[in-house]
């Protein structure tokens, strides 16, 4: 696909729609929820207007009617004159059933800036397939509300993401973290999580720089397109893409990963790739916690794994690991859709 638009970016002032297209754990941790408002309000000056599904549980959300709701919701949000961004709340598992009430013509005639990742990978792929660029969050859950404060590299390419025609060039966070926040007590989101040190990115694969237009998003959620097989690109329109994946604090096993990439390459899909971006991998979650040299093997070994399947499959793209998008903060919004350029010998990532 050679037409791909931009929506126009935000300015001050401006209303942006929050919508419930995954999952909503609002009712459960209202504090958390009402913090990433404030921040739209405080940090970036932007006016959140609530739509239906913000109101409606998880249980309700994954009802018989609930994804006709969530359909609804992006559509009007998108439709909406008076709004110029539309932000999800969170991700989660399930999107994928929602894509079917959705009515392209909507969005292809009203292009608007999407914020959000995770589960929201299936919506970012549905807007590439129209041709429609949107962005790895941030999303009201995670990064805007961020418990203590928001990191300042994060508030820097929201506001890119929020304002500016292009993402530009990035660079590693100096810090970063994959702690759970803890929502459960409304007096600990006072509290800042504790960070690393960021030794910066990796770099595997082969020297030469390349560029093209981004494509991807969450492993798990790339995995559940290509089992459905009902709203890929064609693949012809992958060829000379760069591929963006990253995992979840599903923290599925290096093994895994590899056995996801190595059917995609033995489809013949990973050779049509020209770059790869890999997002930091959290290493630990809720349900379990690592001590830092388990977190470290957990990186380590996924990060193998990847280059491996690709030294295989496609030696000759160039590979950055531990890219500061997804699941461990702070993120840059990567544009999905939009075009990067990954050179090696510099080490530089830059968006046009």
């Amino acid at each position: 696909m050679s037409d791909f638009v931009t929506p126009p970016p935000l300015e001050r002032g401006d209303r942006i729609a929050v919508v419930a297209p995954a999952s909503n754990p609002r009712s459960e941790f209202p504090h958390v929820y009402d913090l990433g408002l404030e921040r739209l309000r405080e940090v970036f000056d932007l006016e959140p207007v609530e739509y239906p599904t913000v109101s409606m549980t998880d249980e309700e959300l994954s009802g018989a009617e609930g994804p006709e709701a969530r359909a609804k919701d992006l559509m009007d949000a998108f439709e909406d004159p008076d709004v110029d961004g539309v932000v999800a709340v969170i991700g989660g598992n399930d999107q994928i059933g929602v894509l079917e009430h959705l009515e392209p013509d909507v969005f292809r005639k009203n292009p608007t800036r999407f914020y959000g990742y995770s589960d929201n990978t299936n919506l970012a792929l549905y807007l590439w397939n129209l041709g429609i660029v949107s962005y790895q969050g941030p999303m009201v859950f995670t990064e805007l509300g961020m418990d203590g404060s928001m990191f300042e590299y994060g508030i820097e390419y929201a506001e890119r993401a929020f304002f500016e025609e292009s993402l530009g060039e990035l660079r590693p966070a100096d810090r970063f973290t994959d702690e759970p926040g803890d929502w459960t007590d409304p007096n600990d989101i006072e509290e800042p999580r504790n960070t690393e040190s960021n030794p910066g990115w990796q770099w595997a694969g082969g020297d030469d720089p390349v560029s093209g237009r981004v494509w991807g998003g969450c492993l798990e959620i790339l995995d559940q397109q290509f089992l459905a097989g009902r709203y890929l690109p064609d693949e012809d329109d992958l060829e000379g893409t760069i591929l963006a994946l990253e995992t979840s604090e599903e923290l599925p096993e290096p093994t895994w990963v590899a056995g996801a990439l190595r059917a995609l390459g033995e489809r013949g899909l990973l050779e049509r790739f020209d770059g790869v971006l890999v997002g930091r991998p959290p290493a630990r979650s809720h349900l379990e916690d690592r001590p830092p040299e388990r977190r470290e093997t957990y990186r380590e070994n996924q990060r193998t794994a990847i280059e491996e399947v690709f030294a295989t499959y496609n030696p000759s793209a160039p590979i950055v690991f531990d890219v500061d998008f997804g699941h461990t903060y702070p993120t840059a919004p990567i544009p999905i859709g939009g075009r990067v350029e990954i050179d090696p010998g510099a080490e530089r990532i830059r968006f046009e």
